[in-house]
């Protein structure tokens, strides 16, 4: 059996006075060396899609991380300079995907953005700059410091009994490395919250009709999935359920052998 292949969304980023569609590196090592899965890279358009085609072609969707956020409209908020930066285009590209993966019992884990994505798809809202909020942590990435200070695993959470991630990682404290700045406000109706900071934050959610695996969590479990058990294990877990649904899939006929 081929390696089954994940749909990630792509971010719009300008280099040199260009437009690209970009996924960060971290997320396709960690599709490939902890799910052990290919991933192709979806680019970021405001419309002309066909959800289905592309879910048709794939057999599980990783949504990332991204430096944007989820602009405010699209849950009922007035956007203003502490809700940026914003992009549109992933926006319109990965809200239909979220929802129509979820409809398609195609398997889903959405990351840091992703969970964000994935509230606001459902119905939920977001909350910025939680760190103003009264008994709220600051959860931002620390300044000075390398790439790996900046993911360092340095913050506890607890994985509530009983839930999905609790059947992946176990009940109770994991640590974890969440840098964030925006958080779920109101939970959307469909989402069960798997796992909170110290401090109320919601750090993890699934979806409660999902009939595949569907979760997302506000850290960072791509950056070291290769190297800490729990974040191996998510992906590992989220590897297996997208070989299933490959699996139990149809198979493609070549048109020569119909010949």
């Amino acid at each position: 059996m081929t390696k089954p292949i994940v749909a990630i969304p792509s971010d719009i980023r300008s280099f040199d006075g260009a437009t690209w569609h970009a996924v960060q590196h971290q997320y396709l090592r960690a599709a490939l060396n902890a799910a052990g899965v290919m991933a192709f890279m979806i680019p970021a358009f405001e419309e002309g899609y066909d959800t289905d085609a592309i879910l048709d072609r794939v057999d599980g969707l990783l949504v990332s991380g991204s430096a944007s956020n989820v602009h405010p409209s699209l849950y009922g908020t007035e956007a203003n300079d502490k809700h940026g930066p914003f992009d549109p285009a992933r926006d319109a590209t990965s809200l239909p995907l979220i929802c129509r993966a979820i409809d398609r019992a195609v398997p889903l884990l959405a990351i840091c953005r992703g969970i964000q994505e994935l509230n606001v798809a459902l119905g939920g809202s977001l909350t910025s700059e939680i760190q103003e909020q009264p008994g709220i942590w600051d959860h931002r990435r620390p300044e000075g410091v390398d790439r790996d200070g900046m993911y360092a695993i340095r913050q506890t959470v607890h994985v509530k009994e009983g839930s999905c991630i609790a059947g992946i990682l176990g009940p109770g404290e994991i640590r974890v490395n969440s840098l964030h700045r925006q958080a779920i406000a109101r939970t959307a109706p469909r989402l069960q919250v798997e796992a909170i900071a110290e401090d109320g934050t919601v750090e993890a959610v699934s979806v409660i009709d999902a009939k595949a695996f569907a979760i997302g969590v506000q850290w960072h479990p791509e950056y070291w999935a290769e190297t800490d058990k729990s974040s191996n294990q998510l992906f590992a877990a989220f590897g297996d359920a997208v070989r299933s649904y490959a699996a139990a899939k149809l198979p493609i006929i070549p048109a020569q052998a119909i010949a």
